[in-house]
């Protein structure tokens, strides 16, 4: 018998129960939130965050009766257009989970969806574990499936194209739809989903936009469906599917759970730094270098970054462009801004991805002496492993180099959640100053499978 991958999924996804989810699994929610809840509050004061809501309130789409929280402030929203503003300021840091195989950003097409729509009913916390994982799962599968490195060759953005999906997997999960009506609502989703790598050039704000407008078009294909819209039932396989759309070599078979298949969000990392994910490798190798030789930035001659042949056209090329990075989008996306900031401060965080420092003319003239290269030893792991070298020459012509295989939030050297938590604290103070109040939400993320519903109203300031 023929496999039909997204009949199968939308299977999956609609009748997906929170018993049959490990303690193990649960806990991975409730980490990923508290991640997710982090960078959101945080990025709620960014710039494009604002103009957002400056968006919304023009529309008269927000105020006090809201049905679902915009973070960060105490407007509230309807599902689809609270979810949009809070997709857009989690992305906004670049400090928002992320997976290998699929190159993209779950949490911020998932969890903002689901955590909308959960408080519109007040739902129980079992459909809440229910529908994350499950746009979890949609999102990865469908991403794995897309091969991000074709996607990013036809300029389109993972996160952006795969995320509609996944939101509206986790959307029709908590609005209880069945099989049916999920494989409609994938349908529906496939023809909302967009997003564009141009914001590579000139400082764009478009890719923080990416997952907010991925969260209001899964929301809305999900109810579409449950109002009996009809979507096409092979979105994904079809001969004019999703996959054939949005990439020159997916791989269909993907998109299958086998039996005794680790779900998905288990495979999820952690960002440290604030910057793009195919940065963090090369930077913990210049970390480890630092650190081990005690090297004076004004003697070096030579920084030499090996980055994965998958992501070189985001951070890396052209290189001259890279070297001149002048916004804060743009650092974001350099590999030899990166690389100079790591070693002149020892830092990756949002206290070196400003302004000041991207103009700095130290850190300008250490960018100038950044090369980057890719070698089959490193994209021979691609993309189950992101690996990582780099080296550094000074003024004698020593040289010093080391090599990763995981960086630092990847599943296999994570994060603690002691970790996780300080990082919290760090991200959400200058949103929320009172201390007691953090740790409380840190309580109720924490305690999770206690609480009779999900609402979300304590993170309003």
């Amino acid at each position: 018998m023929q496999r039909q991958p997204t009949s199968d999924l939308a299977h999956f996804c609609a009748t997906l129960r929170a018993g049959e989810l490990p303690a193990r699994v649960r806990e991975r929610v409730r980490y990923l939130l508290l991640d997710y809840l982090a960078v959101t509050l945080r990025g709620s004061l960014l710039p494009s965050s604002q103009s957002a809501f400056n968006m919304l309130q023009d529309m008269r789409a927000i105020g006090s009766a809201g049905t679902a929280t915009i973070f960060g402030r105490t407007e509230r929203a309807e599902a689809s257009w609270a979810a949009f503003a809070n997709g857009i300021a989690a992305h906004g840091l670049e400090m928002d989970d992320v997976e290998n195989a699929s190159s993209l950003h779950p949490g911020v097409v998932v969890l903002p969806a689901a955590l909308a729509l959960a408080e519109q009913p007040g739902s129980a916390p079992a459909d809440f574990y229910a529908a994350v994982v499950a746009g979890y799962e949609v999102t990865l599968r469908v991403g794995a499936a897309l091969n991000p490195a074709s996607a990013y060759e036809r300029g389109f953005h993972p996160t952006a194209v795969c995320g509609a999906l996944g939101a509206a997997a986790a959307s029709a999960r908590l609005l209880g739809l069945t099989p049916a009506q999920t494989n409609s609502a994938l349908g529906i989703a496939g023809s909302m989903a967009a997003g564009s790598m141009a914001y590579l050039h000139a400082g764009a704000w478009t890719k923080r936009l990416h997952p907010g407008w991925a969260c209001h078009a899964g929301i809305t294909a999900a109810r579409l469906a449950a109002s009996g819209f009809v979507g096409p039932t092979d979105i994904l396989e079809g001969r004019y599917s999703f996959l054939h759309a949005y990439s020159s070599n997916s791989d269909v078979t993907q998109l299958e759970r086998k039996t005794g298949d680790e779900l998905a969000i288990m495979r999820v990392s952690l960002k440290p730094y604030a910057c793009c994910r195919y940065m963090h490798g090369p930077i913990d190798c210049l970390f480890d270098i630092m650190r081990r030789h005690q090297l004076d930035p004004r003697h070096i001659a030579r920084i030499a970054c090996g980055v994965l042949s998958g992501g070189r056209g985001l951070i890396a090329d052209p290189i001259e462009q890279k070297r001149q990075a002048s916004a804060i989008v743009d650092a974001q996306f350099s590999m030899p801004y990166g690389a100079a900031i790591a070693v002149l401060t020892g830092k990756a965080g949002l206290t070196v991805f400003t302004d000041e420092w991207i103009h700095h003319p130290t850190a300008r003239n250490l960018m100038q002496k950044v090369d980057c290269y890719t070698s089959p030893e490193l994209d021979a792991y691609y993309p189950a492993e992101w690996r990582a070298s780099a080296s550094i020459t000074v003024d004698d012509g020593a040289q010093y180099s080391s090599h990763i295989r995981y960086a630092l939030g990847d599943p296999h050297n994570p994060l603690s959640w002691e970790q996780l938590e300080a990082r919290f604290h760090e991200l959400v103070a200058p949103v929320i100053a009172d201390m007691r109040k953090r740790e409380e939400i840190i309580e109720k993320v924490r305690g999770l499978d206690d609480v009779e519903q999900v609402e979300w109203r304590m993170l309003a300031e």
